[in-house]
């Protein structure tokens, strides 16, 4: 596949994809307008009614703000805040619904289709008697109806297509018409930093539907490429979609807390805006499973959002919004760990650890640079933090 020639406007519409009729699609567009909307010309209102008004009443009654939780008790009472707050919930809420009505319409094809591949590049695995952590069942996660792993037929796959279609929408186009920009600017920066590193075999932890992995199909071609998630139907459709675009990956279901790989079997572990959806405990797991899964001279990296550390009180309370309001509980915890200490927990050692911001591949990145933060607004800013541990060479 040619990336240069997608149309950086629409999402790139493979054979796996659910595909809307016209109304369909008028009420999706509709939710990818008020998010943008809301992310251009009513967000910004909130940091005019913090320094307007809410600061300097809050410092005249003596309640001045030393942290972003100051900050977010000060903006909770705020009305501008919480109509902001509300029509953003609504628009996520909205955004599953509207495509959720193209999937459920389509599913008797869509997993026919997934079937009818007699030849498949890639692979498979999944795991019925597989618990489900309750950091994942306890909420549905960024408010999608039945999460990651949520199954409403038999060899379900639908809440893998309603991801691919909706994260579209919840970007604003913004990650790319593959959705791919993490996997993209993770990979170019590997390629670029690591130019000693060919990896043998690569895992990507927490692969969702794949939209970041199959980038590492195409930067390391000589490699294996192998993807992990809990989800049972995110783990089927990201195998469809794979094949539906001529990439080869290896899929399982699994928990990256602990897979059953031998040791050292990994050459290059990253993940995906996988952090913040585990819990305190669990990321210390998976980056102590990285540190087995990785032979000598090995990297584990995982992308996310900014730490709150870089940031203003207000800019981090802002950020934080998810952590309430959008089912993120784990989102403002993994937005303040040390890499060090985790790189040293997890048995690389400290001066192992590192972290780092590193530019958005997508094309249109330069002109996307707004920073304006839509709550949990990925690649608004233009770039993406990184951070992770490297594994000593034996």
């Amino acid at each position: 596949m040619n990336t240069a020639t997608l149309d950086p406007n629409r999402q790139f519409e493979h054979d796996a994809l659910a595909t809307p009729t016209s109304e369909e699609e008028s009420r999706q567009m509709f939710v990818k307008s008020l998010k943008y909307h809301l992310a251009t010309r009513v967000a910004p209102g909130n940091k005019l009614a913090y320094e307007a008004r809410v600061l300097p009443e809050a410092e005249k009654a003596g309640r001045a703000p030393g942290s972003y939780h100051d900050v977010r008790a000060l903006m909770a009472d705020d009305g501008y805040y919480r109509l902001w707050g509300a029509m953003q919930r609504s628009s996520q809420e909205m955004m599953w619904r509207s495509v959720q009505v193209s999937v459920e319409r389509q599913i008797d094809e869509l997993q026919a289709k997934a079937k009818g591949n007699t030849a498949p590049l890639g692979s498979v695995t999944l795991d019925p008697d597989m618990p489900i952590p309750g950091y994942i069942s306890a909420v549905d996660i960024h408010c999608m109806p039945g999460n990651y792993h949520g199954e409403f037929r038999e060899d379900d796959l639908s809440n893998g297509a309603v991801y691919d279609r909706a994260v579209w929408f919840y970007a604003m186009g913004r990650m790319g018409p593959l959705n791919d920009d993490m996997g993209r600017s993770m990979s170019d920066h590997i390629k670029a930093h690591y130019p000693g590193l060919k990896p043998k075999r690569v895992l990507d932890m927490g692969c969702g539907v794949g939209h970041s992995t199959l980038p590492y199909v195409d930067a390391f071609p000589e490699a294996e490429i192998y993807g992990v998630d809990l989800g049972a139907p995110m783990i089927r459709y990201a195998h469809a979609r794979a094949e539906a675009m001529g990439k080869k990956v290896h899929y399982s279901q699994q928990n990256a807390e602990k897979t059953n790989f031998p040791d050292g079997h990994f050459d290059l572990i990253v993940s995906h805006i996988l952090v913040h959806e585990t819990s305190n405990k669990a990321i210390r797991n998976i980056m102590k499973e990285a540190y087995r899964l990785l032979a000598p001279g090995g990297v584990v990296l995982h992308l996310e959002t900014p730490p709150y550390r870089a940031m203003t009180d207000f800019e981090a309370c802002m950020l934080d919004w998810d952590t309430r309001n959008n089912n993120e509980p784990f989102w403002g915890g993994s937005h303040l760990i040390q890499p060090e200490e985790m790189a040293e927990l997890a048995g690389f050692g400290a001066e192992q650890g590192f972290e780092r911001t590193i530019p958005s591949a997508f094309d249109q990145a330069e002109k996307q640079r707004t920073k304006i933060f839509q709550a949990g607004d990925f690649g608004g800013g233009g770039s993406w933090y990184i951070w992770g541990a490297e594994k000593e060479k034996a």
